[in-house]
């Protein structure tokens, strides 16, 4: 899949099929987050892969009944570790950049989950002491996102998105971007650059 088409296909999906996530599926993923950059390339974080059902259920319950989590093949649950951060850059590594690379590598998980045909889901909404019992982690890891991955039980529609002429600002806050919408024909990556 050409990375425009992986980002125009990856959806929210919360319906998977009963069909299992072959181990190189989640390899490739894995393979993929492990790419991610990080603050001085530390990758504070760690990745839990849960398969489990018990454990699945115990996450969808930590995230407030989210139950397509314990019905996805597999769950990603992506730990912030401040402790691999802080020895470098104290404070800001600790409460900041730890979490930004859990974010990036569970991005880039999502990304290649996507250009596999596989669907995701990014939940946020959690209780961070139930999701580290139910994965048997300890403070100090922080939970950032669980990552729900199967195979899509439904095609989940397009949300609308803002237009870039409000959220882009050229130099300052408040100053428009002089944003020109990119032909179809050219979102192609190669053609682009050319």
């Amino acid at each position: 899949m050409e990375f425009v088409d992986v980002l125009a296909a990856r959806k929210s999906v919360r319906s998977y099929s009963d069909r299992d996530v072959p181990d190189d599926a989640v390899s490739f993923i894995l393979e993929a987050a492990n790419s991610a950059p990080s603050a001085g390339d530390l990758q504070a974080y760690e990745i839990v892969v849960v398969r489990d059902k018990s454990v699945k259920a115990k996450l969808a319950r930590a995230a407030l009944g989210q139950w397509f989590i314990a019905e996805a093949p597999v769950d990603l649950v992506f730990l912030a570790n401040p402790e691999r951060s802080r020895w470098r850059y104290g404070s800001r590594g600790e409460r900041l950049y730890c979490i930004q690379d859990a974010t990036i590598a569970a991005t880039f998980a999502m990304l290649a989950a996507t250009s596999l045909g596989l669907g995701t889901c990014w939940v946020g909404a959690f209780d961070d002491r139930a999701v580290l019992e139910a994965i048997e982690a300890e403070s100090p890891l922080i939970p950032v996102a669980i990552i729900s991955v199967g195979y899509p039980a439904e095609e989940p529609r397009t949300t609308p998105r803002r237009d870039i002429r409000e959220l882009a600002s050229l130099d300052k806050l408040g100053n428009p971007y002089p944003y020109k919408p990119v032909e179809p024909k050219l979102r192609r990556p190669a053609e682009i650059l050319i």
